[in-house]
Order: structure tokens, then C-alpha cells, then sequence
């Protein structure tokens, strides 16, 4: 990942040509009828690809556009792909028209001009996006200036049986509980994106708020601030599930190590994880969650148009609906995702407001009032960094 964003950084800036007015709506629309659009984006889990080909089969009915889901393992697949086509000289209609992306990809996407935009604040759901309450204008503090559209929102919760346990307070009451119950807690491998969060945040119920947190990372601030933190994980790591010497790939693997009785602890992005996995059979009815007492984590995910589409005006249309309430809502049933939405629901028409304000959101997932106020994420540099620390200290597992 290190070498793919340096070499990003060193593309020189691109300029498309005819490329489609996110001003003019009715043009878009008219041009986007008969395009597909090739979603990249992670294939991990059932649920989010029984939705994304959901949303491909509304905005063929709606619109004419195709959407094909190219699923992922890791989003640089998809970056990587960007830059291979720029280097080689092909400025139009890539392989990738739209990109699930966030954090350190799109820093340097951004950052190299590989994105088409600013879009995002021209469309027209754009109009009930909770701008002034949710992080839906910087993505890990780098701001999006309408690279990227919000479609889902999401906030660190644990996962956990209550037949097991009680839920606990702190990443070291999580270290104390692990150590008297040695094997039940694991998380996902990193460089996962959901391995890297449990370091993030650990790291940030340990030390607290730090300013440098916000900044690119620098030796100095790296050694002083994640002392702490390499401390916690040598105590942790030997009392995880096999010792610590295998890990989980994904997310929905620790679910079913909890299904399985193999663990009784995962972390999770989604509030509404847990109550889906039950309505899917993947967890026990036992199944809740909890948040930690100083907050946890929470962003944004977002998509980007690569400046070489082909099909921006499709792409555009398809960002549009994921923001519209028929979608925002279809995402946050915990039948379905249970993603929180991105939307000021007080905004919308009664109709659309009265479905969020009737849905059921499940006995597993916790109220707004419950789950707190998101903590910011840190600068990407940040979990790049540790990511690789945790390799380099830990290796990759069995």
C-alpha cells in the first residue's frame, strides 16, 4: 500500500474532457440511460452484496443505467487499477466508474487528481444530507470538497454474547476480561480495514484526544503517542482466540466464531450488524452490542468517480440514489444492513420521514442516545502506520 500511494502522488494532474455537468441534472440522467457502471467495491459480505445488486436492479428500472458490483478484497484493487490505466495512457473509459473508498486511497486519489468532481454536493438528494450533524464533508480529516459521495454511516461497536458476558467499559477492561477468559476475543487480521480500527481504537481509548491524531503521522509523534498501545497489545495478544497466532480474515468470520462458540467478543463498523446477523441466522438471539464509555469510532463511507470513466453520468446517477431516502432507508433495516443513514431525517418529505421514524431497528442495536457522539477518526497516515507495525510485530498469522 505504502509504494501504490507514493506512486500516486507522483502522477501529474489529469484533465477529462466532455465530461458530464453535475449541474445540469436532466442532461445527466439523459446520458446516463444505457451506460454500466462498474462498482468496486468490497465483496465480504452477503448482506451489502444482496444490496448493492438491489440497488443495480432500481436504477435500471428507474433510469436504464447497469450497475455491475466489482467485489473486492481490499479497495487498492481498485486504486491500483486507476493508476495502471493513467500510467499507460488511457484517460478514457477505465475499467472502474465508481469506487467504495475511504480514508488514506481516497487521500491520494484526491490528492493525485485521479477523481472526477467535485459532484457529490450537486446532486440532487444532496438537499436532505445531514451536512451540519455527520461527518459527510471530510473523510479521516481530509476534506472531500464533493470527490466523493456519503451513502452510509458507521460507528464502532462491539459485538458480544450476553449469555457470555457483560458488556465492558474500556479497551482495558476488554484486556482484563480477555486475560481472565483467555481464547474468546479476536479481531481481523490487519492490514483489514476492521483489524486496523481495533488498533485505532485502542490507541485512542488509551491516550485520549491528541492533536497529532489529526495530523499526517511523523516519527517523533508515531514513538511517543502509540507507546501505550504496543504495551496493551503485548499483554492482549497472547490471551486471543489461538493465542494470538491466527486471526479472523474478515468481519463476518468473528460472527461466526461467536455462532460457533468460539469466541464471544468481535468489533464491529455497523450498529445494526448484529441485529441483521440474527434476523439472518448468523448469530444467537443472545447476540447485542455496546459501545465504550469515552465514545468509539465513527465515519462516513463514501464513492468516487476515477477521473477516466467512461460512464460518470451513470455513476453520478447511481451516487445519487444511494442517498436517496428510498435508499437510506432500504440500508438502515437491520433485516437488511442496518448502515446508519446519512440523511437529516427532518428534512425529508412526511411520507419518507414517517419510514425512519417507524422502523424497527432491533433488539441488538443501540439507540442514537445509546451509542454517543462518533469519535473523529485519525489523519490516514496514522493507519497505514499501524497497520504495518502490527505485520512487522506480529506477523500474519498461522
Amino acid at each position: 500500500m505504502k509504494r501504490l500511494l507514493l506512486a500516486l502522488l507522483a502522477v501529474a494532474p489529469v484533465t477529462a474532457a466532455a465530461d458530464p455537468d453535475p449541474a445540469d441534472w436532466m442532461s445527466v440522467v439523459q446520458e446516463a440511460q444505457g451506460q454500466t457502471v462498474y462498482w468496486h467495491a468490497w465483496g465480504g459480505s452477503t448482506t451489502t452484496n444482496d444490496f448493492i445488486g438491489w440497488v443495480g436492479r432500481q436504477v435500471d428500472e428507474l433510469y436504464g443505467v447497469t450497475l455491475e458490483h466489482v467485489k473486492l478484497t481490499d479497495t487498492g484493487e481498485a486504486v491500483s487499477r486507476v493508476l495502471a490505466e493513467k500510467q499507460a495512457g488511457q484517460d478514457d473509459d477505465g475499467a472502474v466508474d465508481l469506487i467504495w473508498i475511504n480514508g488514506a486511497n481516497f487521500a491520494a486519489m484526491k490528492g493525485a487528481d485521479l477523481l472526477f468532481g467535485p459532484f457529490a454536493e450537486q446532486l440532487p438528494n444532496w438537499q436532505f444530507v445531514d451536512v451540519e450533524g455527520k461527518t459527510v464533508t471530510t473523510d479521516f480529516t481530509v476534506p472531500t470538497e464533493g470527490y466523493e459521495s456519503p451513502w452510509a454511516m458507521a460507528q464502532v461497536v462491539f459485538i458480544y454474547d450476553s449469555a457470555d458476558m457483560a458488556p465492558l467499559g474500556s479497551v482495558q477492561e476488554i484486556l482484563d476480561w480477555s486475560q481472565a477468559n483467555p481464547g474468546r476475543f479476536t479481531f481481523p487480521q490487519p492490514p483489514d480495514f476492521l483489524g486496523t480500527t481495533f488498533l485505532k481504537q485502542a490507541l485512542i481509548d488509551l491516550v485520549g484526544p491528541v492533536d497529532a491524531l489529526a495530523e499526517p503521522v511523523t516519527e517523533e509523534a508515531y514513538a511517543r503517542v502509540t507507546a501505550p498501545l504496543w504495551a496493551f497489545m503485548e499483554a492482549l495478544t497472547p490471551t486471543l482466540w489461538r493465542e494470538g497466532r491466527a486471526y479472523p480474515q474478515t468481519g463476518p468470520r468473528q460472527l461466526q466464531l461467536i455462532a460457533d462458540d468460539e469466541v464471544d467478543l468481535a468489533i464491529s463498523f455497523s450498529p445494526g450488524e448484529a441485529t441483521a446477523a440474527i434476523a439472518n441466522f448468523q448469530l444467537p438471539d443472545s447476540a447485542r452490542t455496546f459501545v465504550l464509555d469515552r465514545g468509539t469510532l465513527g465515519n462516513a463511507s463514501f464513492v468516487a468517480i476515477p477521473y477516466n470513466s467512461g460512464s460518470k453520468a451513470g455513476a453520478m446517477v447511481v451516487a445519487n440514489f444511494l442517498i436517496s431516502p428510498e435508499a437510506q432507508l432500504q440500508a438502515q433495516d437491520p433485516e437488511i444492513l442496518g448502515y446508519g443513514t446519512v440523511l437529516d431525517v427532518e428534512t425529508l418529505p412526511e411520507m419518507d420521514r414517517a419510514g425512519f421514524e417507524t422502523l424497527d431497528l432491533g433488539i441488538a442495536t443501540l439507540s442514537p442516545v445509546e451509542l454517543g457522539p462518533a469519535l473523529p477518526e485519525p489523519h490516514p497516515s496514522w493507519a497505514e502506520r499501524l497497520a504495518a507495525d502490527w505485520v512487522q510485530r506480529y506477523g500474519t498469522g498461522d
